[in-house]
């Protein structure tokens, strides 16, 4: 009997790999296009606001794609996480493709093999929100209403990170507004007319977003300053279980206009920076 014959795998050269990874990187590119131009809508603004502050774990760029793909998303997981998690996704279902990234070994093309040094590649996975399984039920996180107490621990945070940037907290009988922030006084200021403690905690997050972030209205102006802060600010809020969802995400009018994608993905961008900064100081 003749033995059977073995495939062998082609070693494919240099080029022809770096003309794959180019086509895969095109394909991850208009994706994240797709997803940025979503942003130029207020309701898509809205909803990746939303997404972000529930995965805040997760890139800009992914949360732009499951924010496009699937707004309601509430938590997400790969097949086998969900499995292991007890639950299992509903035959049928498709995936929401976010970016992973992969790190490779370059090859060396004239020799055929690998070499010491690494690359980083992103390939697109499936990932499916818990709304597409079956199974055990899982812990819902806490999510309390901005007229309570709940957060008031978050108080002493926050202003001790506002220490560690240089500002200090006061607090005053404001009328006209809940609180402000001082550049030129590296002030923050707080009114003592606040209804609770979450509230407290609330504008406190507001104004440390403009502290690290947007602390003049010289660059983007009164309006688009606020839109960036606010957005932070609610997205901040929702990472630590604070419901702002009776409160609507500002958006700045025109942008859908303008149709500049690039200009509402560097608006993103500093919200996402913000936001992550202050995620850190309350963990």
């Amino acid at each position: 009997m003749p033995a059977k014959s073995i495939a062998r795998r082609r070693n494919f050269s240099e080029a022809e790999r770096a003309a794959y990874r180019e086509t895969k990187r095109a394909e991850a590119r208009d994706a994240i296009h797709r997803a940025a131009r979503a942003l130029l809508t207020s309701d898509g603004w809205r909803k990746w606001a939303e997404t972000r502050a529930t995965f805040h774990d997760y890139s800009l760029n992914n949360c732009m794609l499951i924010a496009m793909q699937c707004p309601e998303a509430t938590h997400v997981a790969g097949f086998k996480a969900w499995k292991q998690l007890g639950r299992q996704v509903r035959k049928g279902e498709h995936g929401i493709k976010i970016m992973a990234p992969m790190v490779v070994q370059r090859r060396d093309d004239d020799r055929s093999e690998e070499t010491d040094e690494t690359i980083t590649l992103f390939r697109a996975v499936s990932v499916f929100d818990i709304s597409q399984t079956d199974g055990e039920p899982l812990s819902e996180p806490p999510c309390e209403p901005i007229t309570g107490s709940s957060h008031a621990p978050y108080i002493g945070k926050l202003e001790s990170f506002a220490r560690s940037i240089g500002y200090r907290v006061e607090y005053r009988p404001l009328e006209h507004s809940g609180g402000f922030c001082s550049e030129s006084e590296k002030l923050i200021c707080i009114s003592t007319n606040m209804a609770s403690a979450n509230a407290h905690v609330r504008t406190l997050v507001h104004e440390l977003a403009h502290a690290v972030g947007v602390p003049t209205y010289k660059e983007h102006g009164r309006s688009d300053a606020e839109v960036i802060v606010e957005t932070a600010a609610v997205i901040v809020c929702g990472s630590i279980g604070l419901d702002t969802s009776g409160e609507s995400i500002p958006y700045i009018a025109g942008w859908g206009e303008t149709n500049d994608v690039e200009a509402i993905r560097r608006y993103a961008e500093t919200v996402d920076t913000i936001a992550r900064t202050l995620e850190t100081a309350v963990a």
